[in-house]
């Protein structure tokens, strides 16, 4: 076993080099074929890999190449043929995935299930007799010592009485990494686990993974920061492993490019945006936010929040984890139920004077990794998409018109293919995209999108933003949440910062 039943060893610096164990395969697959449960053709093509004790291993690869596959693979969530091309040294039982924990984004806990709640539950007090508290999530079980050493490492100690279904995106994928380094695994596989955390978290957890005494294997976008403790880096594209190095080759490459597209986004924004800024302060308002504020048992969430958004405007809206952003968002989308008790302005329109929920939503275009949770798995692309048209989570039917319009959005990001296929199906980052033309199919006045971009790789990002450039409409109004700057549209010139406790930071 590499992980002991005492506190101390679930988070240990790794050994210098000169008292480390000899190095030792962990898994291997040689000239394997890895297929789907039930489907004939191969998920992934003539795998070859190595994995060896002295290896911290990084995956990258674009949306759709396999990345989330060969995770899976590795976790032996597969099968693999010949039988004999793939082997678990690892661990010490026929079934590695007893012993492999693998923690990824479209992960559905046994501990915690969105199915049996619905989304504007996040935003309502909790019924106590019905409430799924951190605490439980992570197992009312757990060594004492090793759980308090897990959780402040992870930074949510603070959220042990929270109900799971209110904690951020950010701070559901820290307890989803808590949970499985409690069961002390033989390896851990982590799925894109820097989605949703902010600069600060980010560099916190690859510290915290950096010190395990774990072999650990990434899975991030070829965006990603990459840990400064990654020793090997495996890049997928079309099913198959394109490349194989190390990580200063990987990053010298990848790292021109990025300084090219900064470069060419400071210069558009340095052409258009004081252009935008005159053209909307003759627009009315979509919306306007007066002294706002938020509390919850005592915490202020929103500290005296005040906030203008005008017709054509478009804003990013930049914050912490836990700052309120998603909770201010909200505000936007008519879910909360503390907007009557706050001076609020939605379409020009006081909150509260009569307008159903329904009256707002069908001016707003949504997409979040809240919302994504509650979508049905068995969904094809069309019919998760065709319920933007109706601001629900389950599948109406269209009209030959709305059947249309869904049609040339997929067209237009080049996801055709993927109206007919079931939402199992994708990746993702594959599925993100379905969401993000839910937001767009209903063409509405205010679009907003709450880290739109997790599960993409920048190719498609590119795409997304030039997208937007082309074919906004001058009156439409877009609010962008993100924790990476470099995702940012150039097209939004505008910024508004909350800070810790929900604080106007501007």
């Amino acid at each position: 076993m590499l992980y002991h039943n005492t506190a101390s060893h679930i988070l240990t610096h790794y050994c210098s080099h000169s008292t480390r164990r000899l190095t030792h395969t962990l898994v291997q697959f040689k000239n394997a074929n890895v297929h789907r449960f039930g489907v004939k053709e191969p998920a992934l093509k003539n795998l070859t890999l190595n994995i060896n004790s002295d290896q911290r291993l990084v995956i990258v690869g674009g949306v759709g190449a396999g990345r989330s596959t060969l995770a899976e693979t590795i976790a032996g969530r597969h099968h693999v043929q010949p039988l004999s091309a793939a082997k678990w040294p690892v661990v010490n039982s026929p079934y590695p995935s007893e012993q492999i924990k693998l923690v990824s984004f479209k992960e559905d806990s046994g501990a915690f299930s969105y199915s049996g709640h619905y989304y504007q539950e996040r935003f309502n007090f909790s019924d106590p007799d019905n409430d799924v508290t951190l605490a439980h999530y992570l197992g009312e079980k757990a060594d004492p010592k090793a759980l308090e050493k897990v959780t402040e490492k992870l930074d949510i100690k603070h959220l042990m009485p929270l109900s799971f279904v209110k904690l951020s995106n950010g701070q559901t994928r820290r307890a989803r990494i808590a949970r499985a380094l409690l069961q002390e695994p033989a390896m851990l596989i982590l799925d894109e686990p820097l989605m949703g955390l902010d600069v600060q978290h980010r560099a916190k957890l690859l510290e915290t993974l950096g010190d395990l005494d774990t072999p650990v294997v990434l899975v991030l976008r070829p965006q990603d920061e990459f840990p400064t403790w990654a020793t090997d880096v495996v890049a997928l594209k079309d099913l198959e492993i394109e490349w194989q190095g190390k990580p200063e080759e990987y990053l010298a490459q990848r790292d021109k490019i990025k300084q090219k597209d900064e470069q060419e986004r400071e210069q558009y924004r340095q052409q258009h945006a004081l252009k935008q800024k005159e053209q909307s302060q003759s627009q009315p308002s979509v919306v306007e936010l007066k002294n706002v504020n938020v509390i919850y048992s005592g915490n202020k969430i929103l500290d005296n929040i005040t906030w203008t958004v005008r017709q054509g405007e478009r804003w990013a809206l930049l914050g912490e984890n836990g700052s309120g952003k998603t909770t201010l968002l909200s505000f936007l989308t008519g879910d909360h139920p503390q907007a009557y008790a706050n001076e609020l302005y939605l379409f020009g329109r006081r909150r509260g004077t009569g307008e159903s929920i329904w009256e707002i939503k069908q001016k707003v275009g949504l997409v979040s990794p809240e919302i994504h949770l509650y979508f049905n798995q068995s969904l094809t692309g069309l019919e998760a998409a065709g319920t933007g048209f109706f601001d629900v989570v389950v599948p109406r039917s269209l009209s030959d018109d709305q059947i249309e319009i869904s049609r040339q959005l997929f067209k237009d990001f080049g996801m055709e293919s993927f109206m007919d296929r079931k939402l199992r199906d994708m990746s993702s980052g594959e599925q993100r995209m379905v969401l993000l033309i839910r937001s767009l199919v209903k063409m509405p006045e205010l679009i907003i999108w709450d880290e739109p971009f997790q599960g993409l790789d920048d190719k498609m990002i590119r795409n997304i933003n030039k997208w937007l450039e082309d074919h906004m409409r001058p009156n439409q109004s877009l609010i962008m949440v993100t924790h990476h700057e470099d995702e940012i549209p150039r097209s939004v010139v505008n910024r508004f910062k909350l800070g810790p406790g929900g604080v106007d930071a501007n």
